[in-house]
């Protein structure tokens, strides 16, 4: 066990953090078991580690585990933690936990027996904690790639907090005005929109190519692999997402899609399925009806839309699906019923282009990417990235 913490050490003394993800303070603590999900390539790793140093430091108290080490394929988790715990450990961190066969029972029994530990663990966005061994004793979070916010504050040396959507639909104008006697967002969205939401920004590498990668591990790995997909069918599932791509958004052809990829149509509804819960697509529904057919298909961010079509996209389709995805992350949306999108079943909104005519008999909102400042029922289109 000494090689582990030499190794926590090393991480933890290592780690560069440049922003503290929002996440971080939605954690309640006085879960014991406390999981975090989120697709490939959004950071959990890095979470994890922060977490580690921001909250204990180097205290042999808490120890970061990744499973993936070989020394797991002997060891099991119930003995490791039991050691752990009898040694002083109160803070266990496990890393992709997922890889590690029959995961979930042994969590659970540490859960049951181990009442003096703490363990937190990371798993991919595909895995079904709910359906597991530890539905009844797991508090699960969510780690979304960066939203604006987090991006400008990294960008901008800035610190701006979360705002929730009720202070932008009734405040969006001070909102505004406030941020932008501090720093110019219009700077820095384009720049989000192509390479802002996923970490790999932060390497010096071509981030493009790193998302393509990321696309290829997702499917490969984490929904081949959790979803039991053999691998002959992967290239129908890649064949899939990138007709997707090339046309999204898109109002789905069931029949059409089935051809292309030569498949069955329940094939294609379980494929489209497997690529939203891998958060590489996001699937809008008329009135919430999620047994229906989706009603339009999004790729799940714009940095997905840039790297799949090598940034020849309409601007549109980015404000549309950076929209959805900032939005959607703390809030219901269904296919609009005048607009774009339904918003907590509640608030229609309208993603129009710059100097566009406006319909006068509509009720809902209009948001736009060119706009700093909005007025009545115009919200600039990069405040909706402040949400988390």
């Amino acid at each position: 066990m000494q090689s582990f913490f030499e190794t926590h050490k090393y991480l933890l003394k290592h780690l560069g953090v440049p922003v503290k993800r929002e996440l971080m303070d939605r954690i309640d603590w006085n879960h014991r078991l406390i999981g975090i999900k989120g697709a490939r390539g959004v950071g959990k790793t890095t979470f994890l580690l922060d977490i580690a140093k921001r909250r204990f430091g180097f205290d042999k108290s808490c120890l970061y585990v990744n499973l993936n080490n070989l020394y797991f394929t002997e060891r099991s988790i119930i003995s490791f933690a039991d050691e752990f715990q009898k040694k002083g450990g109160k803070i266990l961190i496990l890393d992709q936990v997922y890889k590690y066969p029959e995961w979930s029972k042994e969590l659970k029994y540490c859960y049951d027996h181990f009442t003096d530990l703490k363990i937190v663990f990371s798993g991919s966005a595909v895995m079904r904690l709910r359906k597991s061994d530890l539905k009844d004793c797991v508090k699960v979070y969510n780690l979304e790639g960066f939203s604006f916010r987090e991006y400008l504050n990294m960008e901008a040396g800035t610190d701006f907090q979360p705002i929730s959507l009720d202070d932008i639909i009734n405040n969006h104008v001070e909102i505004c005005e406030d941020v932008i006697s501090k720093v110019k967002p219009l700077a820095y969205f384009s720049n989000y929109l192509e390479h802002g939401y996923y970490p790999f920004f932060l390497e010096k590498r071509n981030y493009l190519e790193n998302v393509v990668k990321n696309i290829n591990l997702i499917l490969e790995i984490d929904i081949s692999y959790l979803e039991q997909i053999e691998l002959k069918y992967l290239p129908k599932l890649r064949k899939l997402l990138y007709s997707i791509a090339k046309v999204a958004p898109f109002q789905p052809n069931v029949s059409r899609l089935s051809q292309e990829i030569e498949t069955s149509r329940a094939t294609v509804m379980n494929y489209l399925n497997y690529l939203k819960n891998g958060r590489l697509i996001n699937l809008l529904f008329e009135d919430g009806e999620v047994a229906k057919k989706p009603a339009m298909v999004y790729l799940h961010n714009s940095n997905l839309l840039s790297s799949v079509m090598h940034g020849d996209v309409d601007q549109i389709k980015l404000n549309r699906t950076f929209f959805l995805n900032q939005v959607g992350v703390e809030n219901s949306i269904d296919l609009g019923k005048k607009g774009d999108f339904l918003v907590n079943k509640q608030f229609d909104f309208t993603i129009i282009e710059e100097g566009q005519v406006k319909d006068k008999t509509y009720d809902g909102w209009y948001s736009h990417d060119m706009l700093e400042v909005g007025s009545a029922n115009e919200v600039p289109l990069w405040l909706f990235g402040f949400l988390y």
